[in-house]
């Protein structure tokens, strides 16, 4: 076996401490190693050649990239600690450089520690679903005509923050109750790792305010179920025509005469489950089949990977709850303009903001703890 070179070794051990608690590393490079192959693969005429081929190697290369970058980062910074260790090791140094060293080192350490805990969450297994759109979907719970409001009111924060990430938001189904409140909504959200950002978002969301309707200017206590499902696709969901029953009837509420003249609305009933599935918003009957049968979809793919994931029941527990929606995971107090996510213990005094779609700070918050759960799971597992 080739002796590893000097230089080498102590750049891996200003990077563990010298105590081989970098075993990661070999991961790295490897990944690195394949992302060089994909960049000169990328520029060979026979693979711009092959249209198909060609975005699969881009797909996969801009995945890398990302790691790579930060690997790279990492090993500059290594270089730079070596540097900086010579040179206090070095009996020729005057004092003064000596702690310009000093002062460069404990920088230099600092990024590290940030460096690796990035490149350990990049080196962690991704979620399958993270680059999927969502169907998100919204009902009123307790609370009558106020949670109904307050539905529309979580739609509608939630399709702001849609629109600040560059996603499209296409309703599928809404139903309005008699104050003009949503007592359901179901909409499709399309965009860039869509998923990835909204699944922690899934439960019971409750607020607290002083309804319109209240005389005496009591706090009532309301709430909104939230699921957002990540959309199937037809090969991962097939479903037998021989499964399904379709009717059709006359659409209600707004949308001109046709609305409730003409069989538009669709049911689709899935027989061996049960589930069913209403779309009406619609004029045509073909765009509502086709709504309503993405749903279905993505509700069996749930049903699907709930099954799957009955296998590590304690995993999923500390990532995401018990995944039962009827736990209560978010607290809206209006007199206070207070949110708090109880799962992360996150307390805002910005509920006028996060109302307007601003949920940046709420969603990092939960990303980064899920994120930490991960990674003290993977060490206790090596």
């Amino acid at each position: 076996m080739t002796e590893e070179p000097a230089a080498r070794q102590k750049e891996r051990a200003a990077g563990s401490g010298g105590d081989g608690n970098m075993h990661w590393v070999g991961n790295l490079e490897q990944i690195e190693k394949r992302y060089d192959e994909l960049t000169v693969a990328l520029s060979d005429p026979k693979t711009l050649a092959d249209p198909a081929n060609y975005q699969k190697g881009a797909k996969a290369h801009a995945e890398l990239s990302v790691i790579v970058e930060k690997f790279r980062e990492w090993k500059e910074i290594q270089r730079g600690m070596v540097s900086a260790r010579s040179l206090l090791e070095e009996p020729a140094s005057d004092s003064e450089i000596k702690a310009l060293a000093q002062e460069e080192l404990a920088e230099l350490e600092k990024r590290q520690a940030e460096a690796e805990v990035q490149l350990k969450i990049l080196l962690l297994p991704k979620d399958p679903n993270d680059e999927k759109n969502v169907v998100l979907e919204i009902r009123a719970g307790t609370g009558g005509d106020e949670a109904t409001l307050f539905a529309q009111e979580i739609f509608r924060m939630y399709a702001r923050y849609a629109e600040s990430q560059g996603w499209r938001v296409e309703v599928l189904s809404t139903s309005v109750s008699a104050v003009g409140g949503l007592k359901e909504a179901i909409a499709l959200i399309e965009g860039q790792k869509v998923y990835s950002k909204l699944k922690y978002e899934s439960g019971v969301h409750r607020v607290q305010r002083v309804p319109a309707t209240e005389q005496q200017g009591r706090i009532h206590t309301s709430a909104v179920t939230v699921a957002v499902l990540p959309e199937a696709d037809e090969v991962e969901i097939e479903i037998d025509p021989k499964d399904i029953r379709i009717d059709t009837f006359c659409s209600s509420g707004p949308g001109g005469q046709s609305v409730n003249t003409t069989y538009s609305a669709v049911r689709i009933t899935h027989l061996p489950t049960g589930m069913v599935v209403s779309c009406q918003d619609e004029k045509s009957q073909i765009k509502n089949r086709a709504k309503a049968m993405r749903v279905l979809r993505s509700r069996l793919y749930e049903m699907k990977l709930e099954a799957q994931q009955k296998q590590i029941v304690e995993e999923r527990r500390s990532m995401v709850g018990t995944g039962d929606r009827s736990e209560k995971i978010r607290t809206y107090n209006f007199p206070q303009n207070r949110v708090t996510d109880h799962r992360i213990g996150l307390t805002l005094h910005q509920l006028d903001r996060v109302m307007d779609g601003r949920l940046e700070g709420i969603i990092e918050g939960l990303i980064t703890h899920y994120q930490a759960q991960r990674l003290k799971q993977a060490a206790v597992a090596a």
